[in-house]
């Protein structure tokens, strides 16, 4: 019986997910407690099979996600040692740190890797995981706009001056020089929810103020985005 990780977009999600190949006659997709998505497909299964598989059952595997979210642990404060879970968009990932000569950080099959030649040094630790996450926003964040921005096309709006912040009260902001800044916190959570704020700080640039034709403009924008702000603020961040 082998194990692998994979991937599937569906619309602006990614679903990650482990394929096992086993003994059995049929494919089975299940979400675990703490959100991983598992499948076991019978052996010599077309991959294309199982992603096609994967993307019906799509729906699905999201509200289970979404239900099972509601009964995660509160993050408990960091204390940057291996064995903690930190959330980087939408998934969490079991924190492990080793020492080596080499200062990385590197995602790997579930794992967070820190390799630093100080080890017991936590505020060390965070500060390589704090630029780790920062230089992953700088792509990400940028990425995501350029997804978003086709919408705005038939307005005129022009790819606006991105900054990335440690917010404490909001996701986002627009200002009047049509800068938009976004919450680095924004890198835990799941890209849709991105494409959100985005969307809402974009809207600001052509309507300043929550008035009904911001809004309005928001409806044609992305249809869902009450959706996706509930959604967005119900995840608990640490």
């Amino acid at each position: 019986m082998s194990e692998q990780t994979y991937h599937v977009q569906y619309g602006a999600t990614t679903i990650h997910y482990t394929l096992i190949y086993a003994h059995r006659k049929t494919l089975a997709i299940s979400v675990a407690p703490d959100l991983s998505v598992s499948v076991s497909a019978p052996e010599h299964t077309p991959h294309h099979d199982i992603e096609a598989r994967i993307r019906k059952r799509a729906p699905w595997i999201l509200r289970q996600q979404r239900e099972l979210e509601r009964y995660l642990p509160q993050q408990p404060p960091r204390q940057y040692v291996s064995g903690e879970t930190h959330r980087y968009l939408g998934r969490q990932y079991r924190l492990k740190v080793l020492e080596g000569s080499t200062e990385a950080v590197k995602l790997t099959r579930g794992w967070l890797h820190v390799c630093t030649e100080r080890p017991k040094d936590t505020a060390h630790i965070k500060a390589l995981l704090d630029a780790w996450y920062r230089k992953q926003a700088e792509r990400v964040f940028c990425e995501r706009l350029q997804a978003v921005l086709p919408r705005f096309a038939h307005l005129g709006v022009a790819a606006p001056k991105l900054v990335i912040k440690q917010l404490e009260a909001r996701w986002g902001s627009c200002n009047n020089a049509g800068v938009i800044t976004l919450n680095l916190r924004l890198m835990q959570v799941p890209k849709q929810y991105i494409d959100y704020v985005l969307a809402h700080e974009l809207a600001h640039v052509v309507e300043h103020n929550h008035s009904k034709r911001f809004y309005a403009l928001l409806d044609r924008i992305m249809p869902d985005w009450p959706e996706r702000r509930r959604q967005l603020n119900e995840v608990a961040l640490p």
